[in-house]
């Protein structure tokens, strides 16, 4: 099964219509997308709860980690630079903290409030090797901004 990103940003934006609370926005994203893809092995969100530091929010999946520095990993890496993370091996992502030693690949999106305030990232891993496109990253970024644009 592979993701109908359209479908998946309707069905989003649908439960979500008017929703500005983060938890509430993480969980039902992060339910919806881990649900939409086979390749979804962990689908979740780390959220800046300290100057850089991330915290485990709402998730799909087996247990995350609890907490994650800004300069430790792939989620500390796209919360440090603002950049998405695309990893096809994350045996080969220097300082990768593996959570689940099932992850082959992950891809890591921050996440932006509307005042372009960092809220956290939104993680997915893939018990795949290269299992993320860059198409993949292009159209979480905009069911993320989509979704997020309201909270301030």
């Amino acid at each position: 099964m592979r993701v109908d990103y359209p479908s998946l940003a309707k069905t989003i934006a649908a439960l979500t219509e008017g929703e500005t609370d983060v938890v509430a926005l993480m969980a039902t994203i992060a339910c919806e997308v881990h649900h939409a893809d086979a390749r979804f092995d962990w689908t979740g969100f780390y959220r800046v709860t300290a100057p850089e530091l991330l915290k485990i929010g709402p998730y799909q999946g087996g247990h995350g980690c609890l907490v994650i520095p800004f300069a430790r990993g792939v989620c500390g890496a796209a919360a440090r630079t603002g950049q998405v993370q695309l990893v096809r091996d994350v045996d080969a992502f220097p300082g990768h903290i593996a959570c689940a030693s099932s992850t082959r690949s992950e891809l890591v999106l921050p996440v932006w409030d509307g005042a372009g305030r960092l809220l956290g990232v939104f993680d997915i891993d893939s018990d795949q090797p290269d299992a993320f496109r860059r198409e993949d990253a292009e159209a979480l970024e905009s069911i993320l901004r989509e979704s997020f644009a309201s909270v301030k």
